[in-house]
């Protein structure tokens, strides 16, 4: 039987997605997290308080996941929060995004939405302008995604 172009250039697509998909389906760890935010911290502890993040705690949609950071701050030219970074423990990469902040911002308050791969810890680290840091966690039970059906 001979095999024709078509044939042949569909397997190999085939091949290399599958390829790709198996390779990114790797998750970080919290260790990953962990070294991530050594790295930002560049060496200084990493405190607890002056920061509040609010996850729902359950999610049944793990594609819109709402998730807010306040840090106490004056938000003065002296004292203020010069940015906070969320990190998921389970997501292929932990980096999910980090907000600035100036002494303009008023208030060091950001939300958004975030896509978490499985049930997980959600992880804000707050950078002050005077080098310290402020860390906070919160755990996040994902029910199933959105793209998961149970019909047969």
């Amino acid at each position: 039987m001979k095999t024709t172009r078509r044939q042949l250039l569909c397997r190999t697509l085939g091949l290399s997605a599958s390829a790709v998909f198996t390779a990114n389906n790797a998750s970080a760890k919290p260790a990953d997290v962990a070294a991530a935010i050594k790295e930002i911290a560049a060496g200084s502890p990493v405190g607890e308080g002056r920061i509040t993040l609010k996850t729902p705690g359950t999610a049944e949609n793990s594609n819109s996941i709402p998730v807010s950071v306040t840090v106490e701050s004056p938000m003065t030219k002296d004292s203020y929060v010069e940015s906070v970074a969320i990190f998921a423990e389970g997501n292929q990469k932990p980096e999910v995004i980090t907000f600035n902040f100036t002494p303009a911002s008023g208030e060091a308050y950001a939300s958004t939405r975030i896509r978490l791969t499985e049930t997980q810890n959600v992880v804000a680290v707050a950078k002050m302008n005077d080098g310290s840091f402020f860390s906070a966690s919160s755990p996040v039970e994902v029910g199933t995604g959105s793209c998961v059906s149970d019909y047969k």
